[in-house]
């Protein structure tokens, strides 16, 4: 089993810190937060006890984007959370939830197949770079769904510069006059 298939072990210690084993370094509840958005499970141990606080902590991170403003979960979501921990034996929730993001990843990745496979569209000149755009917009949009949320990481925001931007948006209008030829 490779590195990124195991679950990245962090132990928690008396004193509540957090340690990755893998770095043998301290990390915070958004250290955490960064590896699943990169797409790695984690598994977070209490030491001492040897309990499973994964479910907690991650738990927690929610909460902490939710109280910040990073709403994710709307309210009517969250009621019905709450209510499903009132129906005897836990009700379906559980199983609904993970099929409904099972379902929702395999849909992105099929049409994220299906932008690239065979398109009339590809031939034209700077349909790359508008392809690029619209992967970038469902990655941002539901990344968070398959490893990657809040956009784009701070490092991306940093290494792309205004040129690039200014290159695609100068593609993007060229392709929109191509367009408006065709028609």
């Amino acid at each position: 089993m490779s590195d990124q298939e195991k679950p990245l072990l962090i132990k928690r210690y008396a004193s509540r810190r957090l340690y990755n084993t893998e770095t043998s370094d301290y990390v915070t509840l958004e250290d955490i937060a960064g590896f699943i958005r990169d797409g790695r499970e984690v598994q977070i141990i209490d030491l001492k006890s040897g309990d499973d606080l994964t479910r907690q902590y991650l738990l927690q991170i929610i909460a902490e984007h939710e109280s910040r403003g990073e709403n994710v979960l709307p309210v009517n979501v969250l009621n019905d959370l709450v209510r499903s921990y009132m129906v005897p034996g836990g009700g379906m929730m559980p199983q609904f939830l993970q099929s409904s993001f099972e379902m929702l990843r395999e849909s992105q990745s099929k049409m994220m197949e299906n932008m690239s496979a065979m398109n009339p569209m590809s031939q034209v000149p700077g349909f790359d770079a508008l392809q690029a755009q619209q992967q970038a917009f469902l990655k941002a949009m539901t990344g968070g769904l398959s490893g990657g949320w809040s956009g784009p990481d701070k490092e991306e925001e940093k290494s792309e510069p205004k040129e690039d931007l200014d290159d695609i948006k100068k593609q993007l209008a060229e392709l929109q006059q191509k367009l408006s030829k065709l028609n």
